[in-house]
This record gives structure tokens, C-alpha cells and sequence, in this order.
């Protein structure tokens, strides 16, 4: 008869039995064409995102394009590119206000984009003109609307280096009327009038 101390001096039988159940189970676990465990796939990077999303947006897929930029904004939260482009997607369908908003979230993260900083300025500006616009329209700018509006006029003449914001085109100079082109029955008139023998050829 075998005593414990046969197998292992200190290591009961029922142990060692258990012990060997669990590897020929994880044995079994790891040759099993079913459970093969394989790696999760890897996320993708942010320049292929910004790829995937220049490609939709070329496909015509502009909601798709920015699903995407918004998923990488998510993903890559310090990176201003995704943010910059959705600013661009949003300039060039002049929705200025979500383009503002998008632009600013890539200054918080880069304040001296030029880009980013081009778009705040020029949306703000289509934004305002508009209104300017509007209220002229119907008579109400006046008071300190009015005076706010000139301010604004004079910072945009000076940061721009221009006397006037909006030049007047000058009007194309006059055409002048070309001669009549001399037809050949013209031509053989005047040639018969200045040579005697013209009428003989």
C-alpha cells in the first residue's frame, strides 16, 4: 500500500491529484481550436483616423468624416487635430458657430494655431457682418450699436493695414469703337481711285 509519504513527504494525495486535474484542463483549454485565445485588435492610430476621415469627406460623406474626427477627439483628447479639421468641415458649410466652437477647443490645446485662430477670426467676422447687415436693413442700428460698429471698423482697418475695408471698384474704362475692316470691294474702290488703270486689271 502507498502512504502519502510515498508521493510527496507533507503534500497529501488529494492535492497532488487536484494539481494534476487543473494542468490537463488548462492543457486541454490551450490546444482547443475553439478556445485559441487571440489578442484584441489595436486601436487605431490618429493618423489613420484623420486619413479615414479625409477619405469620407472627399466620398461625399461629410457625417460619416466628422463621426469619425469626434471618435479620435474622444480617443486622442490632447491632440488638436481632430478638432482643427472638424472646425475646417464646419467653416467651409458656413455653419460659423459650431466652427468657432471647434476652433477653440484646438487653441485650449494649441493657443497659437494659426489656423484655428484664422477660422475664430473670420467666422466671427461673417457672423457679424450678417447681423450688421440685418439690422441696417430694418433701420436698427443706431445708439451704441452704431458706435461699437465704427470701433469694430477702425480695429479691422488698422489690423489690416487698410484705409478702406471694402474698395470701391473703379469702373472698367470705355471701349473704343474699332474701325470697320475695309471689305475687298472697299479696298478695289480705293485702290481705283488712287490708280488710274485700276479699272483695266
Amino acid at each position: 500500500m502507498i502512504t502519502n509519504r510515498t508521493w510527496l513527504p507533507g503534500l497529501p494525495r488529494t492535492t497532488l491529484a487536484g494539481a494534476f486535474a487543473g494542468l490537463v484542463l488548462l492543457s486541454g483549454c490551450a490546444t482547443d481550436g475553439e478556445n485559441i485565445r487571440t489578442e484584441p485588435p489595436k486601436a487605431a492610430t490618429l493618423k489613420t483616423v484623420l486619413a479615414d476621415a479625409n477619405a469620407a469627406l472627399k466620398a461625399g460623406q461629410g457625417d460619416k468624416a466628422q463621426a469619425l474626427l469626434k471618435e479620435a477627439a474622444t480617443s486622442y483628447p490632447a491632440d488638436k487635430a481632430p478638432w482643427l479639421q472638424l472646425a475646417q468641415i464646419k467653416f467651409d458649410r458656413a455653419s460659423y458657430g459650431e466652427a468657432i466652437t471647434n476652433a477653440q477647443e484646438a487653441l485650449r490645446r494649441d493657443p497659437v494655431d494659426t489656423l484655428a485662430n484664422s477660422i475664430v477670426a473670420v467666422s466671427g467676422l461673417r457672423v457679424s457682418t450678417k447681423a450688421l447687415a440685418d439690422l441696417s436693413a430694418h433701420n436698427n442700428l443706431n445708439g451704441s450699436l452704431r458706435t461699437e460698429a465704427r470701433e469694430l471698423a477702425k480695429l479691422l482697418r488698422t489690423t489690416l493695414g487698410e484705409e478702406v475695408l471694402v474698395p470701391t471698384v473703379a469702373p472698367p474704362p470705355p471701349v473704343r469703337a474699332k474701325p470697320a475692316p475695309v471689305t475687298r470691294k472697299g479696298a478695289a474702290k480705293s485702290q481705283s481711285s488712287n490708280d488710274p488703270f485700276g479699272g483695266l486689271k
